[in-house]
């Protein structure tokens, strides 16, 4: 690989499911960084993207690095992203981290990792920054919404080069951690919601008469269009709601369904129960990690 100039230093990406894929592409697409990508296997899809930016990528295979003992010492200016399982996740840096802190270096350590704490990650590359993120499936069309928080020694640099990755696949916020569990049941969970909402939008037109494939664009097209009014706009909901609901018209009377049958209960509950379930997988995962 060439002398690495980018701001973001080498990128190393440890797993390459959906996300890990989307978030290379989407570096790719808008930063020189040279990454590398490891995994245990090398599918054809994996070998088709590599393949089509072979002067960009790395890919590191498992048995490859075994049996070349390849080391790739990194340093504070590089960038390793995990991708991984949260259940594979001491697994997975068992065996790469030799590869790549060998030589003692720390590079700034990201996470995207559901319920895993910082502490638990920090224990694992001692002396590295860690950064952790919540970024949700849209990140492969590069629309992800992603909170992100950081140990407590991170330098603000730090801070702008673990958010630029994500800002790369959509736009990204940083929170406090104890929030990461409520982002997590937000917008992590959020878009499984959404589609919930498309489904039951086209399933009332279907019902109304409208062929399949009409109402399912419809529905789409008005949830993409009603979203990008909120963030456009800058206002509340309710008052982009009350500009399309006329005195004794169908909107109003629809609303008044919705109300009837507690849309709004639901989705703060939906929004509720999936943090809950975040904190006590949270809990489980410290708890296997303090037993080994």
């Amino acid at each position: 690989m060439t002398t690495q100039t980018s701001p973001l230093g080498r990128i190393v990406v440890i797993g390459f499911g959906n996300m890990g894929r989307a978030l290379v592409r989407g570096l790719l697409a808008s930063t020189t960084c040279e990454i590398i990508v490891c995994d245990r296997y090398k599918s054809s899809e994996a070998e088709e993207f590599v393949n089509s930016h072979t002067k960009r990528i790395t890919f590191l295979q498992l048995n490859q690095v075994q049996r070349d003992g390849i080391e790739i010492p990194l340093t504070s200016h590089d960038t390793l992203i995990l991708c991984t399982k949260p259940q594979n996740l001491q697994e997975s840096v068992q065996f790469w981290k030799p590869i790549f802190c060998s030589g003692g270096g720390t590079p700034l350590v990201v996470s995207i990792l559901a319920g895993t704490p910082i502490e638990q990650i920090q224990k694992l590359f001692q002396g590295s920054v860690v950064a952790r993120a919540m970024p949700n499936i849209a990140a492969t069309v590069d629309s992800a919404a992603t909170a992100l928080c950081l140990s407590i020694d991170a330098s603000e640099s730090e801070t702008q080069r673990a958010k630029s990755i994500f800002e790369a696949v959509g736009k990204a916020w940083i929170v406090p951690e104890e929030l990461m569990n409520a982002v997590t049941g937000l917008s992590g969970s959020g878009p499984a919601y959404i589609y919930m909402v498309i489904e039951a939008l086209s399933d009332g037109g279907v019902k109304m008469g409208m062929p399949r494939q009409l109402a399912l664009e419809l529905a789409a097209q008005t949830v993409l269009g009603a979203a990008k009014l909120v963030q456009e706009t800058g206002l509340h909901p309710a008052v982009l709601r009350d500009q399309v609901t006329t005195p004794g018209g169908t909107t109003i009377s629809a609303i008044h369904e919705l109300e009837r049958h507690g849309l709004r209960p639901m989705l703060i509950s939906a929004v509720v129960t999936a943090t809950k379930k975040s904190r006590l997988l949270a809990r489980a995962a410290e708890k296997k990690v303090n037993k080994n």
